[in-house]
C-alpha cells in the first residue's frame, strides 16, 4: 500500500509540474543574498560599524582552540609551550609541522578577510550617490571608521603573508580567480586608508557618546596614526613613522601612568600594575595611556558582552590551585591553566635593577599557601617550594596582566577583561625604533629613557641604541600585550632572536625554525578553492 501511495503522489507532482510549466515557474526566487541589502541610512551604517568591533573581538577569541593566544607567543623569544598545551600552538614551536593545512594560519586568513568584506560593504554603501540621508561630514566619518578596520585587517595579512589578494569592493557572489597583489600595492592601499582615517576620524575627546558617557572604545584618529607608524616601519619608511608617533605624543591627549589609581589603588600593588586591573583599563576609568581599548563586558551581567570565550587568562596564568594548600583567589588572578610559560630569557635575563615592570605585582614569581582549610594549617602563609614540573605549569612565574577573578565564574572559562590594543607606552617604542633606523641614536635613547624613567629602570645611552635593544625594551614594556610573533615577523628578527634567546627550553624546545617562517603558509583550502587562478604559496611551504 505504501508503494502505491508513493507512486500516485509522484505522478500527481509530475502532472502538476507539466500542467503549470511556465517560464516563471522555473525562475529562481532567492530569499537571501550573498551580501546584505544596500545600506541607506544612518542606523544601518551605525549597526554595521558596531559589528566591526564585534568581529575584531573574534580575532582574539577562539575557545574551541584554547591555545590560540599561544600561537602568537610560543616559539618566539618570550615564551614556550608547556605540557598543558592545547594543540593549535604546536606548529608554532615545532616548526617542521607548520604546513599549509595549519588551523592557526587558516583562522588568521579567515578572520581578516571577513573583516575586509564587512568594511567593503560599508565603504561601497557610503560612497553610493543614492545615499542622501547623511551629510558629507557624516559620510566621511563612516568611511573613515570602516577604512581604519580595513587597513587593520590588511596590515595583519601583509605582516603574516606578504602580498595577498587585494579586494577593494564587497563581493557580490562567489569568486574563484583571486591572485596575490604585490606587497607594495597592499602597503600603499593600507597607507591610503589610514591617511584618510587619520584625517577624518574624530579626536579621542570627541568620539561618539551614549547615555553613560563617552564611548572611548570607538575609533579615533590616534588609532589610525599609531597603526600608520607601525605600517611605515614595516615598509622601511622610518622618517614617516617618526612623524606619526611624534604627533601622538605631542598632542597632549595621553600621558604615561606614573601614580596609583583606580579600583585597587588602596591594596598592595604599583602604578604600572594598576593599568591592567579589571575596571582600570579604559580611558574613562582613568587609563591615560589608552589609545585603543577593545572594550568587553562581563557576560554574566551583559548578554553578548564578550564574543566567544577569550582564553588569555587561562593561557598566560599559572595553575597554582593544583597545589594542595592553594585556593583560587582574586589576588592571584583567578583560575588559569598555564598553557604557556615565559622563557628563561624573559625570567632571568631581560630585566635589570628595580624595573617596576618586573615587580611582584607584574610578574608573579612566588606563591604562598592560602587555603584556610585546617588540613593545610601547617603550610598556611608559607612559600610554595619550586619542585619538578610544578615550575612549568602550576607555579610558573607569569605576567599578571590577564589575571581577574569573577565570583560568578569560579571555573574561569570566560575572560572578562578588556583588550588594550594600543597605548602610549608602545608609541614611545615605535618612535625609538624609527629613530634608530635613521641613525638618530641620541634621540632614541632619550625616547627610551622616558619609559625607563617611568619604570624606575637605569637610564640608557646612545651607544646602546640598536634594533635588538628596542625589541628587548618592547618585551619589557609589552610582555603579554603585544603580538610578539607579528612584531618579530615585521622586523625580520624571528629566527635570529628565537634561536639565540630561547632555543634551550627542555620541555618544549623550538625545532625546525628557518627563514621561511618569517611568513605563514597560505592556507591550502584557499589555494584549492581558487580554481580559476593561482594563489602562489609562500616559499618553503
Amino acid at each position: 500500500m505504501k508503494k502505491n501511495i508513493t507512486i500516485i503522489t509522484a505522478l500527481a507532482v509530475l502532472f502538476f509540474a507539466f500542467s503549470s510549466c511556465k517560464k516563471a515557474f522555473l525562475d529562481e526566487k532567492p530569499f537571501s543574498a550573498y551580501t546584505p541589502l544596500t545600506l541607506t541610512d544612518s542606523l544601518g551604517f551605525e549597526a554595521s560599524l558596531i559589528g566591526l568591533y564585534n568581529h575584531t573581538s573574534t580575532i582574539f577569541s577562539w575557545s574551541d582552540q584554547q591555545g590560540w593566544p599561544s600561537v602568537w607567543q610560543v616559539g618566539t623569544d618570550v615564551a614556550n609551550a608547556t605540557n598543558n598545551q592545547q594543540g593549535v600552538e604546536i606548529p608554532y614551536y615545532n616548526y617542521a609541522t607548520l604546513t599549509p593545512t595549519d588551523n592557526g594560519s587558516a583562522r588568521t586568513w579567515n578572520r581578516n578577510y571577513i573583516m575586509i568584506n564587512l568594511t567593503n560593504i560599508i565603504v561601497d554603501g557610503i560612497e553610493n550617490p543614492s545615499v542622501t540621508t547623511l551629510s558629507a561630514k557624516g559620510k566621511s566619518l563612516v568611511s573613515a571608521e570602516a577604512k581604519f578596520f580595513r587597513a587593520y585587517a590588511y596590515n595583519n595579512l601583509a605582516t603574516c603573508y606578504g602580498g595577498v589578494p587585494l579586494i577593494v569592493h564587497a563581493l557580490s557572489g562567489p569568486k574563484t580567480d583571486f591572485v596575490r597583489a604585490p606587497l607594495d600595492d597592499v602597503n600603499n592601499f593600507i597607507v591610503s586608508d589610514l591617511i584618510y582615517a587619520a584625517a577624518n576620524l574624530p579626536d579621542i575627546e570627541a568620539v561618539k557618546t551614549n547615555t553613560k558617557g563617552k564611548m572611548y572604545g570607538r575609533a579615533n584618529r590616534f588609532m589610525a596614526m599609531q597603526l600608520l607608524a607601525e605600517v611605515y616601519l614595516r615598509m622601511n619608511k622610518p622618517d614617516l613613522a617618526e612623524q606619526q608617533a611624534q604627533a601622538i605624543i605631542a598632542s597632549g591627549k595621553f600621558s604615561l601612568i606614573k601614580n596609583r589609581y583606580g579600583v585597587k589603588s588602596s591594596l598592595p600593588g604599583d602604578y604600572y600594575s594598576d593599568m591592567f586591573q579589571y575596571g582600570n583599563q579604559r580611558r574613562s576609568q582613568g587609563n591615560t595611556e589608552a589609545i585603543w581599548v577593545l572594550e568587553q563586558e562581563n557576560p554574566t551581567s551583559v548578554v553578548g558582552g564578550i564574543t566567544d570565550n577569550p582564553q588569555q587568562r587561562r593561557v598566560w596564568g599559572a595553575a597554582y590551585y593544583n597545589i594542595a594548600g592553594m585556593a583560587l583567589a582574586d589576588s592571584l588572578g583567578g583560575r588559569s591553566i598555564g598553557r604557556l610559560r615565559l622563557s628563561n630569557w624573559v625570567l632571568y635575563g631581560l630585566y635589570k635593577g628595580k624595573d617596576i615592570r618586573n615587580s611582584q605585582y607584574n610578574i608573579r614569581r612566588r606563591y604562598y599557601y592560602n587555603d584556610p582549610n585546617p588540613t593545610y594549617a601547617a603550610r598556611y602563609g608559607k612559600q610554595v617550594p619550586f619542585t619538578g614540573p610544578d615550575t612549568l605549569i602550576n607555579i610558573c612565574p607569569s605576567t599578571t596582566k590577564w589575571g581577574a577573578f569573577d565570583p560568578n565564574d569560579t571555573f574561569g572559562y570566560a575572560m572578562i577583561k578588556d583588550f588594550i590594543l594600543m597605548r602610549l607606552g608602545e608609541t614611545y617604542l615605535l618612535l625609538a625604533e624609527a629613530q634608530v633606523k635613521q641613525g638618530k641614536t641620541n634621540e632614541a635613547a632619550n625616547t627610551i629613557n622616558v619609559l625607563r624613567t617611568r619604570a624606575g629602570a637605569d637610564q640608557v645611552s646612545a651607544s646602546q641604541m640598536t634594533m635588538d635593544f628596542i625589541l628587548d625594551e618592547r618585551a619589557r614594556e609589552l610582555i603579554g600585550e603585544e603580538n610578539r610573533r607579528m612584531t618579530l615577523m615585521r622586523t625580520g628578527t624571528l629566527v635570529e632572536r628565537a634561536l639565540r634567546l630561547n632555543s634551550n627550553d627542555a620541555s618544549k624546545p623550538i625545532t625546525g625554525l628557518t627563514a621561511k617562517n618569517l611568513l605563514l603558509p597560505i592556507p591550502l583550502g584557499e589555494i584549492q578553492l581558487n580554481k580559476d587562478a593561482v594563489i602562489t604559496q609562500n616559499p618553503g611551504y
